[in-house]
């Protein structure tokens, strides 16, 4: 998981406010410190503890939103804003959300709506960090996003992502899932760009999305496998996603209990130490098998 807030964040803030004097002087600031907050690092992402990171998540998305607000253009910014924000809807909002259902669906329902709310916000980033609008999206996608580069698949990707999540939370909203061609073209555009790019993110992402994807292929399970195959390959197996995913998709679709659970527990056999850099990703995702091998009755029932 990438970070989200580093050591640069409660500098941004003293700098912008003892540089109160000249709009060009803030702007210089704001963009150097932009870079730096866009830019990431191992911090967060090498974390171990999953909470921790949850807690200070929001301070550093509000600590971005304020620089866009001076820079509203920094594309390092709007990507930071699209990941982050999409990240914390899923890890913190969406997931807690999934686990309480059962017990408490009132306030689950309330934290999937937050969730959507938080997913199209960092979609709306998205699309500004790409320089396209809602309405250019909605009348012809894949022309709107014709000129994209392989430097924008980040921007394709989160935007994508999050775009798709806030959809899957939308059933009732027909305004919301009209947005589903949009984002095809968004995925389909990353694809031709740059297919494997981080590490298999892209492919981890296609495992599930070819099964529910308009108008899926005839063969989208054997497409599902060989993206999964290689993800694994680019990761060199040290990422939890991928087994996660082909587990959430193929394995339910085909309710194959014993594939649905062998690849949970691959998922769990990996040693988050091994790759520092991926550490709090491959965490979440071990949390995230945990729970569906504890509910695995209920995915697929015997």
């Amino acid at each position: 998981m990438s970070t989200i807030l580093h050591r640069f964040a409660i500098g941004a803030l003293l700098a912008l406010a003892v540089l109160g004097a000249g709009c060009s002087v803030r702007q210089m600031a704001a963009s150097s410190i932009g870079d730096a907050l866009a830019g990431g690092g191992d911090t967060y992402a090498s974390d171990d503890d999953i909470d921790l990171v949850g807690a200070a998540t929001p301070f550093g998305l509000k600590t971005i939103e304020s620089l866009l607000g001076t820079v509203p253009e920094h594309r390092g910014l709007l990507l930071a804003a699209a990941r982050g924000f999409t990240q914390y809807s899923y890890v913190w909002v969406q997931a807690p959300a999934e686990e309480m259902e059962e017990h408490d669906v009132r306030t689950a329902y309330a934290q999937y709506a937050r969730a959507r709310k938080l997913y199209l916000r960092a979609r709306d980033y998205g699309l500004r960090g790409l320089g396209v609008t809602h309405v250019a999206m909605r009348v012809d996608p894949p022309a709107a996003l014709a000129r994209t580069t392989r430097e924008e698949v980040p921007l394709l990707y989160w935007t994508a992502l999050s775009w798709g999540a806030a959809i899957a939370l939308s059933k009732d909203d027909p305004a919301t899932i009209a947005g589903l061609p949009a984002v095809d073209a968004l995925v389909r555009r990353a694809a031709e760009l740059d297919i494997d790019w981080d590490y298999g993110a892209l492919r981890s992402f296609l495992i599930g999305y070819e099964l529910n994807r308009p108008n899926a292929a005839p063969d989208a399970i054997a497409r599902a496998r060989r993206h999964f195959e290689r993800a694994v390959e680019l990761s060199g197996g040290q990422q939890a996603a991928p087994y996660v995913s082909l587990a959430e998709s193929v394995a339910v679709v085909r309710r194959d209990r014993r594939e649905y659970e062998g690849l949970l527990k691959q998922a769990l056999a990996i040693d988050p130490d091994r790759r520092p850099e991926w550490r709090l990703a491959n965490l979440v995702m071990q949390r995230r098998a945990r729970w569906l091998l504890a509910h695995a009755e209920q995915q697929i029932p015997e």
